[in-house]
């Protein structure tokens, strides 16, 4: 993917199943971050979203090797915060979901890092927050190659729909002005104090800071 822009031939396009999202078209305010808990094979993560029967999905998904893939056009809506919020709905209405694909936290034993289903991390992917955050000391990096597009795809979608890039720097935890519906780019845990994504990585911060 070009480093400047967003070259459309490069997105791969997995289609979620009409009914698997609303084709309304509402006004959008913000972008929620959100990391997959789960391997590189975005097939998978898209074929799970089209059994669920709420209609849980996001429109774009970064794999680790910055490969950007799109199911839904980023006008139309899907379920993706899960809040227990009365505006729950306008809030998914009038935001664009972006998943990075990341096992998220992970857990030591005997200097071997493991996910949720016991399958070994490698060291070098493994980022040590020195105390635990969101329930856990040990998160899966992202990839300098999916920061590089995420960075691309922000700047894009902020231009298309007027959302502001500021960053904020207190989106890592729950935030008032993302359950208020305030116009910016926040963290699933924003809306979620029992969620983790996405966790602070410094390189993150930098891509965000750096729109």
């Amino acid at each position: 993917m070009n480093i400047q822009s967003l070259n459309f031939d490069d997105i791969v396009r997995i289609p979620l199943k009409r009914m698997q999202y609303y084709r309304e078209v509402f006004a959008k305010k913000q972008i929620v971050l959100h990391h997959t808990v789960s391997n590189d094979t975005v097939e998978n993560i898209v074929h799970g979203w089209n059994s669920n029967i709420e209609r849980v999905g996001a429109p774009f998904i970064i794999d680790r090797q910055g490969v950007l893939y799109q199911t839904f056009s980023s006008a139309h809506w899907a379920h993706h915060l899960g809040t227990q919020l009365p505006n729950n709905r306008e809030l998914n209405q009038r935001s664009i979901a972006i998943e990075l694909c990341s096992w998220g936290g992970l857990k030591e034993r005997r200097g071997q890092f493991t996910n949720l289903y016991k399958t070994i991390i490698p060291n070098d992917e493994v980022i040590d927050y020195g105390i635990e955050k969101r329930g856990f000391r040990y998160f899966h990096k992202y990839t300098e190659a999916q920061l590089q597009t995420l960075q691309i795809l922000l700047n894009y979608l902020c231009n298309k729909y007027n959302i502001p890039k500021t960053y904020n720097p207190m989106i890592w935890d729950y935030n008032l002005q993302a359950i208020s519906g305030s116009p910016g780019i926040y963290s699933h845990r924003s809306y979620r104090m029992d969620k983790s994504d996405c966790h602070p990585q410094l390189e993150l911060i930098k891509a965000l800071n750096s729109l």
